[in-house]
């Protein structure tokens, strides 16, 4: 029996949870503030939602409320919307997004559907109107327009037909006809054509013309705003009456007009016949059948049959009717017009809180038409109510929440909303402890308990089985309320009997609940069973009874029926626990009599009865007085029957809720039989219009049946106007109300004129309205008087109609009704009143609302006269006062009414004094001032007059400023700053002057200057400089001390502002200020302003002066060069001016530059021509020489850039004469006659004429033509000793010359020796043959000798002598220069001639110096080889910078010095130079080594660089110096302090930022290493740095055994090994003895070398062989050291340059690296593939190292000391090569570097842990370990990882700069230096070599790398120039033609220390071009060359202290072993 007792434990523990959680909910739902509220809309969305679907659409809900609602998208069906990919989504933000979409994926259920927006909180949900949503896909559609058939005469209206699917959005815009005129809507309703507002053409009136146009329609789509014309032209087909035909209308669809209201709309009637016929419309009174015609006025028109009404309203709504006749009939078209106006609703009240159990009624306010259905929801959820009212009789619970109203039509829907809150708290009932289920013996008293809880407090009850419990002697209920108002009841049952067992219950309950509990007490004892009262029931309602049994224990309960147990059938149920079920009760079955039966386990038993009676309450058959409604007078019958129903049946009847009586208001109510009752009306009157409803009653319950019954009743007064007087200016209403059914129209109207009979409508004004059927008058006036009629007509009968007339009472009036009188103090006065209206008027007086009495006062006098139109009061004054300033009102009464009129009466005097002058603020010009306004005298201040002067200047002295007199502040101007004044102030009234106030002392403050600076000049100075002068402004303008100036400038004729450059103040009296403005735009319009400032600020802006800089020079040539021959001396030359924008200036003249071609490059011989024009002709000119010419444009600022040279060569013409004759004797007849060419030609010559003639005689001249190439002629069979003349002309193809000298000769035996030829310079070029002649006559034949330069000339293989006597020299070199004297001599006599020879060579190198150098410019002096003979053209400058390409600059020969300029910053330069002239180029100068001014980034203190935080840091890259040259980037890499990787965090940092790496983890010790970028190099730095703790603590410094928490101190030894192997002693050992060991070798090398040949060891002229006419530029320099070199250029390509292919050979240079045996020379770097044919040979054999060299590859070993059989130029390990001939153009994706291997043998003994490629960290051996010789070709160039992670290895060129030319192999592979460091990449360059002291910068990287920074100091460990005489180019170039961009920075996560120094974009090539030059012995490679800089000269004690501070790394070892002195700072620092 315990188990009922635990359940209920837990029931109850169960019921406390659930209290305790429904009251925290009920907390919640009802919180303490009253700001929480339900949804409202903020942004609903629109009813429709058209879009296209290239649009796509958002349609946007907002909602406000308390907590912020959420919100859904819904269907209809109240289903949610969820995302439709692509087509539909649902925003963030809650808007309902449709994307734009293609027309395939159009979807119905999507784009086509009815959505709503709800929102919800926890008071409630509310839903949006219906958004109907329409996506239209875009798609074709053509207009079409129908043949339109019409009568000649008639109207036609075409129309132009839209399809369906379109039809809603597109609309006709216009019309064209044929002629293309446009027809658009207008108001022009008289024209032949007429554009309807519904888009139809109407054409009035058509004629048989008509049928021959043709119109096209053009439409518009409103979502796609397209337009388009019909695809069809529509026409007229004009048919001919054949007789008279009546109106005939083409069958129509008639369909309702629906128009929105506001718009234009038009209806038509089309109907047609002959005559025309004519047309009126009419309009039927709403719900009648009668009709009124439709006035035509403004706003409705007819145009034909067509009915337009403009801006169309919701009164226009109605049923129209067309009629149509002419002579022979007529017809008539009904049309049905709704116009809409928009839906709107509103409930009131919106918000309401209403207690329980009190009615709440929401009104639903709505307007727009037409309104179709009303319907109501609460909460989201229809709630069936379609009434505007909603009543709640009695608010509950659940009635809380959101209510919204929804009007809707077939077009739009409207919602409103409102929220029910329920007032006060309300809790309902609950027990709160209850008694439990008890058994005990019968005898004792039994205390049952109740507590329950609840607002308001619940009432308790008792029940015993369902019976409720009283009082009597033995059972006693009690109750009381506790304090915390809980209700405690008990039940006391004294000496429980066994009959007093049972199930009990107690009930609380309250106006809010019921709770209840029931529990069994159990009494033992024998059955019993309590009676039970007859039961009666509701036939099919469910009976439910349990047996009210006592006594226990009970055994078994059963029911029986007729002495059957039940259940006897399916509707009986029964429980063990005496319950009793039977379902759908009906009386014939089931009405009986029940009996229990309860029996206990002896057999004892009890029986009680139960009498069931089953009732049926009434039903009634439904009733209807008809569908149609009943006219008055009719005779109304209708029956109410109740078929079913016990009797006896009480039936009644109500007509609108009120009982109907019989024999009253004409009701006859008949009782036909028990179940039928009649109503009866003999005669309907309006009374009876209602709803009936039928009741019948009996005691089961009770049925009604509702009618409605609808009488047509005529109008009937409920109120008949009346007539009415109003009084004048009051509101006047007349009502006018009547009755009837349908509901009468009540209309106004006014009669026309004074008499009732003609009336016409009212006119809307403001102030007539009729509202309900009432006519108000606002404000009503005489004018509203007359008659009105009052009509109200339903349809039913002839309508009422009343007259009245209102007439309009006229109180008295005052036209005047306030005006103002003055009066000056002491002198009389009148005031006079003038009254208005009917008589009598009575007029009272009034002194400030007080009944002014003369009797009381005698100052006073009033007197009264009448006048026509009313009555005048003057009241008068004899003296007034002060007091007399008062309102005086004069009253005026008659029967009507009454009227006041106030004269505002102000006496008049003297102002008093202001009073209380303060100072508000005050400035350096202005104070403001504030008083107290005095009194006036009651006539307003016309003014203040403040006086002010200076403090020491008397009051006679002053200044004044007027106030108005309104204000009583004001601001005193024109006040000189920091000055001390006196003021103080006067007021003024029309009467006069008040006295002065009291004075106050100010002080003005200072103020910014207000002059402008003086005498302002802007001169040019030169083109890109100004110099302002100007002078301060006036000393009184200063306004405190001047500080400064503000210089501003600008372009002129611009908008962007100035710019301002400050100046300080000269404080020297009178002295000019003056500034330079720099860097401006050459010859360019500045505007130029100043301004003064002091400690205030800034003065005015002074007037713009405005100046040009000076002009500049042209910077674009004059284009179009041409020129012409004309003769052979002019030349034409014409051009075309530069561009306007590069003239930099006007240009005045223009310069022609001429010359003859052969003496161009001499300045000196050049002309010079100015002209204006635009071309001139040249004069004056050599004949037949070719010209070439430049022109240059002039102006102001000199002259311009060239154009381009042009070539002309000047016509031929006739020559002059040969310049020298000689005539020799050859013999007795024969004389030989020789000459010199003409000295100008002017032409070619083509032949020579030599004439002679025999002197004395009278013989002919004779001629002998001789060709053009032979200088002499023999002339033969001449007379002995007879004197010839002969002269000589040359001819060319223009014609014969001019004539020589004559000479004469006389033949001869005898023959001196004499020589034919003249004295000559003979002009030769380098290596060609020379021949000078020496032809010479004599008998006998004469000796010829030569000398030459006065030397004894003796025959050589070079020269000899011809049988002619010439000299011939071959190959004439420079030393052949010189004068040749020829001798000729024979016994008679003896002849010589001298020659000079020039020999023309290409020049010899010039001398190069440095003079300057910027951080982007060099600049160079030039001065030629003192030992050239050709005259110098010019120089062609060549520079690079270290990793880029060679470019070129040309330089004139005259030029002195030459800036190359744009250079990167910070960057080393190499720069030579060569000359040229008409030979060719020359020979290259020594290469000077150089860099331009700044340096690599400056590493920042670490403090100000890195800020840490617990997870992050912030790097401040500002902290960094830039070392001169701009920041490019920065690359942040990073890793936690115990991990061999870098994780790059960004590879392009901008350097003016702030940067944090974040993801860190706290308390961690991290490595940070940044590599800073500038255009000299880069910097890397490494720092140490621990993020802090989570709270920000700090973590202690890692401890690494010394005890310092240093990182780098010290390298840790394995415990085995003994202290003193210290690496810090044992590295510097053991580097030394490799130091040792390379000497020997080197010293090996260099004895074994010297045996050598020197290949160039003979003249140097002999080397010019094939390459003397050839350009020397870097990029095409032939080797000269080979036999075979026209055959095979050694040429190694820039990095981005396309590769030649090698001349002669189809093999690409990838063949050349697959070479066998012997394929290379041993001092050339390109392979010749023709020379062994053995190409793929296999790899031989490992080789043996040399002997002697243990440690390998030192750094100072020249060559690869491992050698094949044959194989001389093994590929050298560890170095990275370039392949020849790759095309990868730098792409670092595509490139293959190889990189060789150590060898595996040759090392002095094991290197623990070396795993062959890189050494690991802290290796104390040397740097290079060889240990085998493959190359191995890398793939990809980010794979290559060190196994070891610390060391790498990079190439950098080798420091030796002295002669480009000598690069032989064994240096090939000592380029690159291999510089290592200890935790990070380093780079740097190629050591010193000074050519100049100018190279010796200070700066302390003056040869840094291109990547800069402080490790770039030299080490020499290479040699010298004395030793080496070699300098080695490096052209690891930089990418990109010259562009200044940094080496890109390494990849993410790429160890730049573990990559060689190909990683970076550059190349390691160097080019065989640069190698080709030679000029000194070999020297020995291992030479030791001191520092140049002191500074880095350590002895051997700072370089261990250096090494014990950790200060070097291996790369000090590495420089050590060649040059002990020479240290490179260790650039990676650890921070």
């Amino acid at each position: 029996m315990n188990m009922p007792n635990e359940r209920l434990k837990w029931l109850t523990l169960y019921a406390a949870v659930a209290l305790i959680v429904c009251g925290s909910q009920s907390l919640a739902a009802n919180p303490p503030d009253a700001d929480q509220k339900g949804p409202v809309f903020l942004k609903e969305p629109t009813n429709r939602i058209d879009f296209s679907n290239s649009t796509g659409a958002e349609i946007e809900c907002k909602s406000s409320g308390n907590p912020m609602p959420e919100i859904i998208w819904i269907r209809s069906d109240g289903t949610a919307v969820g995302d439709v990919p692509g087509l539909r989504q649902i925003s963030s933000d809650g808007k309902l997004v449709f994307p734009p979409f293609r027309a395939e994926d159009y979807r119905q259920e999507v784009h086509a559907q009815v959505y709503a927006c709800l929102a919800r909180n926890q008071f409630g949900s509310i839903i949006s109107r219906d958004v109907h949503v329409r996506a239209v896909v875009n798609q074709f559609y053509g207009a079409d327009i129908l043949m339109e058939y019409v009568i000649r005469g008639n109207a036609a209206v075409l129309k132009c037909s839209i399809p369906s699917f379109v039809a809603d959005f597109v609309r006709v815009e216009s019309w064209i006809d044929e002629e293309g005129t446009e027809l658009r809507p207008s108001e022009n309703y008289d024209g032949k054509y007429l554009v309807l507002p519904s888009g139809e053409l109407h054409i009035r009136e058509v004629g048989p013309e008509d049928g021959y146009k043709s119109y096209q329609c053009r439409t518009k789509h409103r979502l796609t705003g397209e337009t388009r014309l019909s695809a069809t032209k529509g026409r007229l087909v004009i048919t001919e009456p054949v007789s008279s035909t009546a109106p005939k209308v083409p069958p129509l669809q008639s369909r309702p007009l629906v128009v929105s209201g506001h718009t234009d709309l038009s209806i038509l009637c089309p109907a047609q016949g002959y005559p025309a016929p004519s047309f009126r419309w009419y309009k039927f009174i709403e719900g009648t059948t009668r009709k009124q015609a439709v006035v035509l006025n403004d706003r409705v028109k007819q145009v034909s049959g067509t009915l337009i009404i403009k801006d169309a309203v919701v009164e226009d709504s109605g049923k129209y009717l067309c009629v149509v006749n002419n002579s022979v009939g007529g017809e008539s078209v009904e049309t049905v017009l709704t116009v809409t106006a928009p839906l709107s609703a509103k409930i009131d009240p919106p918000t309401q809180t209403v207690d329980f159990g009190r009615p709440a009624v929401f009104t639903c306010q709505y307007t727009g038409n037409p309104i179709k259905t009303v319907s109501w929801m609460k909460d989201g959820k229809a709630i069936g109510h379609s009434e505007p009212v909603l009543r709640i009789e009695s608010v509950k619970k659940e009635d809380k929440g959101m209510y919204q109203c929804f009007v809707r039509n077939d077009q739009e829907s409207a919602e409103a909303s409102a929220e029910l809150k329920l007032g006060g708290r309300f809790d309902p009932p609950v027990i709160r402890q209850a008694f439990q289920e008890e058994t005990m013996e019968p005898g004792p008293s039994v205390f049952l308990k109740c507590v329950a809880g609840g607002n308001p407090t619940p009432e308790i009850s008792w029940e015993l089985d369902g019976k409720k419990i009283a009082n009597n002697d033995r059972y006693q209920v009690g109750q009381y309320v506790t304090v915390n108002g809980d209700v405690v009841s008990y039940l006391n049952i004294t000496s429980v009997h066994a009959n007093d067992g049972g199930l009990y219950k107690c009930i609380a309950k309250s106006k809010v609940g019921v709770a209840e509990h029931s529990a069994k007490l159990n009494v033992y004892g024998l059955p019993y069973i309590r009676q039970m009262e007859k039961k009666a029931i509701v036939a099919g309602e469910t009976l439910i009874v349990t047996c009210p049994v006592a006594g226990y224990p009970i055994d078994s309960i059963v029911w029986e029926r007729d002495n059957r147990a039940l259940p006897i059938n399916r509707k009986q149920k029964v429980f063990p626990n005496g319950t009793l079920i039977i379902e759908n009760v009906e009386r014939n079955s089931d009405q009986a009599t029940y009996t229990c039966v309860a029996k206990n386990q002896e057999g004892y038993s009890a029986r009680g009865s139960l009498e069931v009676q089953v009732m049926v309450a009434p039903q009634i058959s439904p009733f209807s007085f008809g569908d149609e409604p009943l006219n008055r007078g009719e005779v109304a019958s209708v029956n109410c029957v109740v078929p079913k129903g016990d009797l006896p049946l009480d039936i009644y009847w109500t007509l609108n809720s009120a009982l109907i009586v019989n024999g009253e208001l004409g009701f006859t109510l008949v009782r036909l039989n028990k179940r039928t009752s009649s109503l009866n009306v003999d005669s309907l009157e309006a009374v009876h219009r209602g709803s009936y409803k039928c009741i019948a009653n009996n005691s089961a319950g009770y049925a009604e049946y509702v009618s409605t019954l609808d009488v047509n009743v005529p109008p009937r007064w409920i109120l008949e106007p009346t007539d009415k007087a109003f009084a004048q200016g009051s509101d006047a209403k007349v009502e006018c109300k009547a009755d009837g059914f349908p509901k009468p129209q009540v209309t106004w109207k006014k009669a026309v004129g004074d008499t009732p009979g003609e009336y016409k409508d009212l006119k809307k004004s403001d102030n007539i309205r009729v509202e309900e059927g009432t006519l108000h008058v606002d404000n009503i006036q005489k004018t509203n008087e007359g008659y009105y009629l009052c009509e109200a007509i339903n349809g039913i009968g002839s309508g009422l109609s009343a007259v009245i007339m209102i007439s309009v009472q006229a109180p008295p009036e005052f036209t005047e009704k306030l005006r103002n009188q003055t009066a000056r103090r002491g002198e009389p006065a009148v005031l006079q009143c003038e009254a208005k209206g009917e008589k009598p008027i009575g007029i009272l007086w009034n002194m400030n609302n007080m009944r002014l009495d003369p009797k009381n006062d005698n100052r006073y006098t009033i007197r009264e006269e009448i006048l026509s139109t009313g009555v005048m009061s003057s009241l008068s004054i004899k003296r007034t006062e002060r007091s007399d300033s008062a309102l005086f009102t004069c009253v005026a009464t008659n029967a009507f009414g009454s009227d006041d009129a106030s004269i505002n009466m102000i006496v008049q005097e003297v102002p008093e004094m202001p009073y209380a002058l303060k100072v508000l603020d005050k400035s350096g010009r202005s104070v403001q001032l504030s008083w107290a306004q005095p009194y006036d005298g009651n006539s307003p201040l016309d003014r203040y007059i403040i006086e002010f002067k200076r403090s020491r200047a008397s009051w006679t002295e002053i200044d004044r400023v007027i106030v108005p007199g309104h204000t009583t502040e004001a601001q005193v101007q024109k006040l000189s700053p920091a000055t001390t004044y006196n003021i103080r102030i006067v007021a003024e009234n029309a009467i006069g002057t008040s006295q002065s106030s009291e004075a106050v002392t100010i002080i003005t403050a200072e103020e910014a200057p207000s002059g402008k600076p003086q005498n302002i000049k802007v001169e040019p100075v030169n083109q890109t400089t100004m110099r302002v002068t100007w002078k301060p402004p006036p000393r009184t303008e200063w306004n405190g001390e001047i500080l400064g100036y503000y210089v501003g400038y600008k372009l002129s004729n611009t908008n962007s502002s100035y710019v301002f450059e400050t100046i300080n103040f000269i404080t020297e009296e009178g002295k000019e200020h003056n500034l330079e403005l720099q860097n401006l735009r050459v010859y360019t319009q500045y505007s130029v302003v100043i301004q003064a400032f002091n400690k205030i600020g800034a003065g005015p802006l002074s007037e713009e002066e405005k100046q040009f800089t000076a002009e500049g020079t042209p910077s674009q040539p004059p284009s179009d060069t041409a020129c012409t021959t004309l003769t052979s001396q002019t030349i034409r030359v014409g051009w075309v001016s530069p561009p306007l924008e590069s003239a930099n200036g006007v240009i005045k003249t223009y310069k022609v530059v001429y010359a003859p071609s052969d003496e161009w490059y001499d300045e000196t011989k050049r002309h010079y021509k100015k002209t204006a024009s635009s071309d001139t002709v040249l004069h004056g000119l050599k004949k037949y020489t070719n010209y070439t010419m430049q022109v240059l444009a002039t102006t102001a600022g000199g002259d311009g850039v060239r154009s381009v040279p042009i070539h002309c060569q000047t016509e031929p013409d006739v020559p002059e004469a040969p310049t020298d004759v000689k005539a020799l004797v050859m013999g007795n007849a024969a004389i030989l006659v020789s000459w010199r060419p003409p000295a100008q030609p002017n032409g070619i010559i083509t032949q020579y004429t030599v004439y002679s003639k025999a002197e004395g005689a009278e013989t002919e001249t004779k001629t002998q033509k001789v060709p053009h190439y032979q200088m002499s002629f023999e002339a033969t069979e001449l007379e002995k000793n007879k004197p010839y003349e002969f002269w000589v002309t040359a001819s060319t193809t223009i014609g014969e010359g001019q004539q020589s000298k004559s000479i004469v000769a006389m033949p001869s035996d005898q023959v001196p020796a004499k020589i034919a030829s003249f004295d000559d310079t003979f002009t030769a070029t380098f290596k060609e043959d020379a021949k000078m002649p020496c032809l010479a006559v004599g008998a006998p034949q004469p000796e010829i000798t030569w000398k030459i330069k006065g030397v004894e000339f003796s025959a050589n293989d070079r020269m000899r002598l011809l049988p002619d006597g010439s000299l011939l020299i071959k190959s004439v070199n420079r030393q052949d220069a010189g004068d040749y004297s020829c001798h000729a001599e024979n016994s008679i006599a003896k002849d010589s001639i001298t020659h000079k020879l020039i020999v023309l060579a290409p020049p010899q190198s010039p001398h190069v110096t440095l003079s300057a150098t910027t951080t982007d410019a060099l600049t160079v002096k030039l001065k030629p080889h003192e030992g050239d003979t050709a005259p110098l053209h010019g120089y062609t400058l060549h520079y690079k910078p270290e990793f880029g390409e060679w470019e070129t600059s040309e330089v004139s020969v005259d030029s002195q010095k030459h800036n190359i300029e744009g250079l990167f910053c910070g960057s080393r330069y190499q720069v030579y130079a060569t000359g040229f002239n008409n030979i060719g180029a020359g020979e290259a100068s020594d290469i000077l080594n150089t860099r331009t001014k700044g340096q690599k980034p400056k590493l920042p203190e670490k403090p100000r660089f890195i800020e840490v935080s617990s997870n992050s840091v912030s790097l401040h890259f500002k902290a960094w110096k830039d070392g001169g040259c701009p920041m490019s980037h920065f690359v942040v890499e990073s890793k936690k302090r115990d991990q061999i990787e870098w994780n790059q965090i960004s590879n392009n940092v901008k350097p003016d930022n702030n940067y944090v790496v974040l993801d860190l983890e706290p308390a961690t010790w991290y490595n940070l290493r940044i590599t800073a970028h500038n255009s000299a190099g880069f910097t890397v730095a490494e720092y140490d740095f621990a993020t802090l703790t989570v709270t920000g603590g700090t973590i202690a410094p890692l401890d690494d055994g010394t005890g310092h928490g240093n990182v780098h101190t010290r390298i840790r030894l394995p415990a085995w090994m003994p202290e003193w192997l210290d690496l810090n002693f044992m590295v510097p050992l053991i580097a030394t003895v490799v130091v040792v060991a390379v000497g020997i070798c080197v010293v090996c090398v260099a004895l074994s070398r010297r045996r050598a040949d020197d290949l160039r060891g003979g003249q140097k002229d002999v080397y010019y062989d094939v390459v003397y006419n050839q350009t020397m530029g870097p990029g095409a320099t032939l080797d000269k050291r080979r036999p075979d070199l026209r055959d095979e250029l050694g040429y190694i390509a820039p990095p981005n340059r396309k590769l030649p292919p090698v001349p002669g050979s189809n093999y690409n240079t990838c063949d050349r690296i697959k070479r066998g045996r012997g394929g290379l020379r041993s001092n050339h770097s390109t392979w010749d593939p023709r020379r062994n044919p053995n190409l793929y040979e296999e790899l031989k054999a490992p080789p043996v190292p040399m002997h002697g060299n243990h440690y390998g590859h030192a750094h100072g070993n020249a060559e690869c000391h491992y050698r094949h059989p044959g194989m001389e130029d093994e590929i050298c390990p560890y170095a990275t090569f370039h392949l020849l001939g790759f095309r990868e153009e730098m792409d670092p994706t595509k490139a293959m570097n190889f990189q060789t291997f150590p060898h595996q043998n040759g090392h002095a003994g094991p290197v623990p842990g070396h795993a062959g490629t890189m050494l690991p960290p802290g290796h104390p051996g040397h740097v290079h370990s060889r240990s085998g010789s493959q190359s191995m070709p890398r793939a990809n160039r980010y794979q290559r990882k060190n196994s070891q992670g610390g060391q790498s290895s990079i190439y950098t060129p080798a420091p030796e700069y002295d002669d480009p030319a000598n690069c032989a192999e064994e240096d090939q592979y000592r380029r690159y230096t291999r510089v290592n460091s200890q935790g990070g990449s380093l780079y740097s360059g190629p050591g010193p070599e000074y050519d100049d002291p100018a190279n010796c910068a200070p700066e302390e990287d003056q040869y840094g790398s291109q990547y800069g920074g402080p490790y770039g100091q030299p080490y020499d460990h290479y040699g010298s120039r004395g030793s080496m005489g070699r300098r080695s180019i490096g052209s690891a170039r930089n990418p990109g033609n010259g562009s200044p961009e940094p080496p890109p920075p390494p990849p993410r996560n790429h160890d730049m220390s573990n990559s060689s120094f190909n990683d970076s974009k550059e190349s390691n090539e160097i080019s065989e071009a640069e190698c080709d030059r030679d000029h000194g012995p070999r020297g020995n490679y291992g030479a030791v060359k001191r520092s140049p800089q002191p500074k880095d000269q350590r002895t051997t004690e700072e370089m261990r202290k250096l090494i014990e501070r950790n200060e070097t790394g291996p790369k000090q070892l590495q420089l050590q072993q060649t040059n002990g002195a020479g240290f490179t700072a260790y650039d990676t620092m650890a921070v």
